[in-house]
């Protein structure tokens, strides 16, 4: 497993409380970082099927283009029921004219598991990968994951996205209603960048 040697790091987003949320990971390592949003890049058409295949597409573009590692994520959540679907167009489901709308999303979620008469436990997972590539185009892939099943009414105001409706496994509060220190320990992406900094960090 090659290990990060480098003084910069992209960061294939525009979002920036994801890129806040990876500087602050990164903080113990002296990395100086950086999003592709801040050099201006445009964001590269997602068209794999898979996490990882969109994951590699977005950290090998703006590696290219930077000339420097970068790193990216692609995350979602996956209905066992639905045969796995939001899957890798978890954020396209909350898609309107008028900017995301994840309360719809989730309305959506719970209206196709009533009409399919799913069984409980409506099983559920929070899927993340993580890619670092480098320029000369050499990748390692990172998989987190976070078990457990999804709830109605929606429940709690803190977290995004399909927060309020995932009850992690073993637990008593949705995403949305865990405090979020708490959630950071547990979740898909924690575990993905724990695998990260072992395999190219420590």
């Amino acid at each position: 497993m090659r290990k990060f040697s480098e003084s910069t790091l992209v960061i294939a987003t525009h979002n920036a409380g994801k890129l806040r949320e990876i500087k602050e990971l990164l903080l113990p390592f002296g990395t100086n970082v950086v999003s592709a949003g801040e050099l201006g890049f445009d964001e590269p058409e997602e068209t794999e099927d898979t996490f990882t295949g969109n994951a590699r597409i977005k950290a090998h573009y703006a590696a290219q283009k930077s000339g420097f590692p970068t790193l990216s994520d692609d995350s979602g959540i996956t209905v066992d029921a639905l045969d796995g679907a939001p899957g890798v167009y978890t954020a396209d489901w909350a898609e309107t004219e008028n900017g995301r709308d994840f309360p719809m999303a989730m309305t959506k979620v719970w209206n196709l598991l009533e009409d399919k008469n799913a069984p409980e436990p409506r099983t559920a997972a929070f899927n993340c990968t993580l890619c670092l590539a480098w320029p000369d185009g050499h990748d390692e892939i990172f998989e987190g994951r976070v078990e457990g099943r999804i709830v109605w009414p929606m429940r709690g105001k803190l977290g995004f996205g399909f927060d309020p409706i995932f009850l992690p496994k073993g637990k008593t509060e949705t995403f949305g209603e865990m405090d979020p220190v708490l959630k950071k320990e547990i979740s898909h992406r924690a575990d993905a960048f724990a695998k990260l900094v072992s395999g190219c960090f420590a």
